[in-house]
């Protein structure tokens, strides 16, 4: 058991480090661990089914968790993609899929599963993807999450599903309506002992304070639960998703979920390991077109879903193309279903393992896809007309802002609070789409421009807001508007200190570095719930960003001098001391 342990370690340690370091993601990592070490790769491991059973308690803690963050508000917020867009996108992936399997000779039964399984999306590998390429705010990153989170969600009628469909020698199909009655039953009982039992014992093992028992407590009530819905005839999922979701509401969610996530973490990846020792990797050298060609297939199809769903739900094209390049792979919940159905014999050892290599192949295309996704976009923008500027209305205007994202959006709602009238200008066609379907008076163009700073009123504005976080593009727009518009008092907008130092350079009126002010309210903050004095709180943080905003300006004075730069550190580390009362090393 150590040595398993070992290998299992040391395999899933550097296939993942690898796979992330090439960008792509971990579960990838996990499955070409477990096809090295597996029956396929050197051997060491050859009871796989153990290990899998073993491992499923990683995909019932996945699913108790995935009930945690179900709150009936959250979904309730999202409900238009979630429950829209989403059912949409399962209904017709799933059906297209299981009427392709059907023309190929699949059984009905046979078909559905595998068209429900392959309608699903990979959550871990799209989200990630998202967040490294910044698209998670975009449009289609927000349509993906909504429509990823029904699927999620949907995994679990699909999983009670799945046993239903099995039949017995004599034809007739396991369970019955007094089996559905039991069901019912005990998911009743569940809503009720969850309301009014567990919560208290929760709060009674709370009062113990010790965090091992709240740990035990935590497993306790997802293994207990998953094995009465077993017991009754329905996956252990279920019940561990029941559960979560009747904890989703109460004060006990984020320890929970503290609690849990360790151990899902590493069953988790135990899982995606044992699937990979079980993907025979001879199939995939026997009939490698024929894996690439079904998994292109399923990407193609999936992705034309997508995009049609997309555009029905007022997605720009481009964010409609992202959206089915971001979710058209098949996902982790797909190898969950292949192995319920395969343990209750509907699918065989076989097509099983076609089907989990078609998976994890149309995963691995999803990079490049998105590769080809912003070469074609570069193209397209090389080669085709650029968008021409908006036409400003003449209108008077006494603020002109640049760049409207977070920041320039809070000054231009103060100043319509005030009914002062300001001319918005950013040059993300994107952005400006999004942002006008909300009602902003917003216009498309470059700023750096001066033939649009002249459409745009500037030499009769007074102030000149500039809110762009890019620092070249910032310094190019000051430039111009120094130049053409001397008048404009600029009032700007610095990513960090070095963005400050450079707009400092140019001697505008005022800059203000976007995260230093509601930095100075948390540490202020801080120090209260320390039990400080409000009063004397917030007089040390006033003190701090006094003295840190005259040393952004005297190390300014004095950045061409290494010597003096060296000084000032001191001299700044020894005011820290005399502000804070704490024993610093000036020289650090």
């Amino acid at each position: 058991m150590l040595t398993l342990l070992v290998v299992f370690l040391a395999a899933a340690v550097v296939a993942v480090s690898v796979f992330r370091r090439v960008g792509l993601g971990t579960v990838l990592g996990y499955l070409a661990a477990g096809a090295v070490v597996g029956p396929s790769g050197i051997g060491v491991v050859r009871d796989v089914e153990a290990i899998l059973h073993f491992a499923e308690l990683g995909v019932v803690l996945l699913l108790f968790l995935i009930g945690l963050e179900l709150q009936p508000s959250r979904l309730w917020k999202m409900r238009g993609v979630v429950f829209g867009a989403g059912t949409a996108q399962v209904v017709l992936s799933g059906a297209l899929v299981a009427g392709i399997a059907l023309l190929l000779g699949q059984p009905l039964p046979v078909a559905i599963v595998i068209g429900a399984a392959l309608a699903l999306s990979s959550t871990a590998f799209a989200m990630q993807t998202l967040a490294e390429k910044n698209e998670l705010t975009r449009e289609h990153g927000q349509a993906s999450f909504g429509i990823l989170l029904f699927q999620d969600v949907a995994t679990i009628p699909m999983l009670a599903l799945i046993p239903l469909l099995t039949t017995r020698p004599d034809g007739a199909q396991e369970g019955g309506p007094w089996q559905a009655l039991l069901v019912a039953g005990v998911i009743a009982g569940l809503v009720v002992v969850g309301r009014f039992v567990l919560r208290p014992v929760l709060s009674f093992v709370a009062q113990a304070r010790s965090h091992e028992l709240s740990t035990a407590s935590a497993l306790l009530v997802v293994g207990g639960t998953a094995l009465l819905m077993e017991h009754v005839g329905v996956s252990m999922a279920l019940g561990a998703f029941l559960a979560g979701v009747l904890l989703a509401d109460s004060q006990f969610r984020h320890e929970l979920e503290a609690n849990i996530e360790p151990f899902k973490g590493l069953l988790l990846g135990l899982f995606f390991m044992a699937v990979g020792m079980s993907a025979n990797v001879g199939v995939f050298l026997e009939r490698p077109l024929v894996v690439l060609g079904l998994a292109l297939g399923l990407v193609l199809l999936k992705g034309v879903v997508l995009f049609g769903i997309g555009r029905a739900i007022g997605l720009a094209p481009r964010s409609a193309v992202g959206l089915g390049v971001a979710i058209s792979q098949g996902g982790e919940f797909a190898f969950v279903l292949f192995g319920v159905a395969g343990t209750v014999g509907l699918l065989d050892g076989a097509l099983r393992d076609l089907l989990v290599l078609v998976v994890t192949a149309s995963m691995v295309v999803t990079p490049i896809l998105f590769a080809f996704r912003d070469a074609a976009f570069r193209q397209l923008d090389t080669r085709g007309a650029p968008r021409a500027f908006d036409a400003i209305p003449d209108k008077e205007t006494r603020v002109i802002i640049a760049g409207f994202g977070r920041f320039g959006q809070i000054v231009g709602r103060i100043l319509r609070t005030k009914h002062i009238p300001f001319t918005a200008l950013d040059a993300n066609p994107q952005h400006i789409d999004f942002l006008r379907r909300f009602g902003n008076e917003i216009y498309y163009g470059d700023a750096s421009r001066p033939d649009l700073l002249r459409t745009a009123k500037a030499d009769e504005a007074e102030v000149l807001v500039l809110a762009v976080d890019d620092f070249e593009v910032s310094m190019k727009i000051l430039e111009a508007a120094r130049h053409h518009f001397p008048h404009l008092r600029v009032v700007a907008r610095a990513r960090n200190r070095q963005h400050a130092y450079a707009l400092l350079g140019a001697k505008v009126d005022a800059v203000f570095r976007e995260t230093f002010e509601s930095s100075l309210s948390a540490a202020q903050r801080t120090l209260e719930e320390l039990g400080m004095p409000s009063a004397e709180a917030r007089e040390v943080a006033r003190r701090f960003g006094e003295y840190d905003e005259a040393q952004v300006r005297a190390v300014f004075h004095l950045r061409d001098d290494i010597d003096a730069l060296v000084a000032s550190s001191k001299e700044y580390a020894a005011e820290l001391e005399r502000i804070f009362d704490v024993d610093t090393n000036a020289a650090e």
